[in-house]
Formats: C-alpha cells, sequence, structure tokens
C-alpha cells in the first residue's frame, strides 16, 4: 500500500485497537495464478511473542486450499471514509478522499480443533456477551456444535509485515482541517460522520 509520510502510522498499539474497531476483513490470496478473496470477521491474538490473525472459512471456500502455497496473504482492514470536497479549503484546490486503512501480510496456516473451538468461543464472546439474550459456546448444544464445526476450516495468519494509512488532512492548516469536520457532519451520513469522529480524535491526541 503506496503511504505517504503524512499519513503513515506506526504505532502497534493503535493499529492493534484500529484492528479490533473495524475486523471485518478482506483476505486475499492466490489460486491458480489469479487473486481471490474473502470477507471475514477476525481476531487479533498473540500466542508466545507473535501476534496473529485467527478465523474461520466456509469449508467449500477455495481460499483456505491456497494455504500451503502462498507465503503471503493480504489481510485488508478499512475504517471510516468519506469525500473531502475542495469548496471545504481556504484556496483553490481539487478534491480528495479520507480514509484509514491497515493492511496486514502473513503466512497462513490451519487449526486443529481445539484451536478452533477456542477461536470460536472468543468470536461469540466479542459480539455476543454484552447483548441481552448471549448466545455464546457453553449455551449451544453439543450436537448443534459438532454439526456446524464440520462445515469450516479453522486458520492462522502470522503476523509479519503491517502497513497502516490515515488519510485525514494531515497536510491542511488548523481553519481547513476544522472546516473539513464541520462539513463532515453536515453529510449526515455515517461514514462521514465516523470519518469526523477520527479526524477530531487524530487532532486531539
Amino acid at each position: 500500500m503506496y503511504v505517504p509520510k503524512y499519513y503513515k502510522i506506526t504505532d502497534f498499539e493503535e493499529i492493534k485497537d484500529f484492528i479490533q474497531n473495524n475486523a471485518f476483513a478482506t483476505i486475499v490470496s492466490i489460486r491458480k495464478g489469479k487473486p481471490i478473496a474473502a470477507h471475514i470477521p477476525v481476531l487479533l491474538n498473540k500466542i508466545q511473542d507473535d501476534y496473529y490473525l485467527t478465523g474461520h472459512l466456509a469449508y467449500g471456500n477455495p481460499l483456505w486450499k491456497t494455504f500451503e502455497d502462498v507465503n503471503d496473504l493480504l489481510v485488508i482492514f478499512n475504517g471510516p471514509h468519506a469525500y473531502i470536497s475542495s469548496s471545504w479549503y481556504e484556496h483553490e484546490n481539487v478534491p480528495t478522499w479520507n480514509y484509514q486503512a491497515v493492511h496486514i501480510y502473513g503466512k497462513a496456516s490451519l487449526m486443529n480443533g481445539k484451536e478452533l473451538e477456542q477461536d470460536l468461543t472468543s468470536l461469540l464472546e466479542k459480539y455476543e456477551k454484552f447483548r441481552e439474550k448471549p448466545v455464546l459456546w457453553d449455551k449451544l448444544s453439543p450436537e448443534l456444535l459438532q454439526q456446524e464445526i464440520k462445515g469450516i476450516k479453522g486458520f492462522k495468519i502470522k503476523v509479519d509485515e503491517v502497513q497502516a494509512a490515515y488519510k485525514l488532512s494531515q497536510n491542511r492548516n488548523a481553519n481547513d482541517y476544522a472546516n473539513i469536520i464541520s462539513e463532515l457532519y453536515k453529510e449526515q451520513q455515517p461514514q462521514a460522520d465516523a470519518l469526523a469522529d477520527a479526524m477530531k480524535k487524530n487532532r486531539n491526541d
């Protein structure tokens, strides 16, 4: 990913939080010389001294069959993004697009049965524990779990390289920056609101 110096993020703690909050990832691999991709939620886990992205794919998804042959998968995490009109600047310029994105490269391997059960337990806890009637691993019948687990393949991707870009108008002066945030809120769109929030946080940090 091309990352100009203005937008480069190197703080891994910040990147970890971004991944946790934008965990629906795009995983890209190569099969028979052609790129293929899957869109799935993943977890970021530290195992001993290394970080891994973990998740599962449907058994019928051919992407997991590429793991032995592909040394580096690409995992893409996208945050909020929105169009930025140059009419919001104090001087003449061209429009642009602001965004947040993280790319992870790493080698994938398949999980064993116990690892997969632990990962599914963690995934359910992340998205269910705050609900009124949470659907957690130990509340589901063993028969259902064994039936469903046969239809998936668990995997882990060792984090070998991280690239992160927050294009948040960091190169603009204070007046332009504040006006962009104000105009984004006026759009009354979820992505624009989220991007404005990210810009406020970035300038306040």
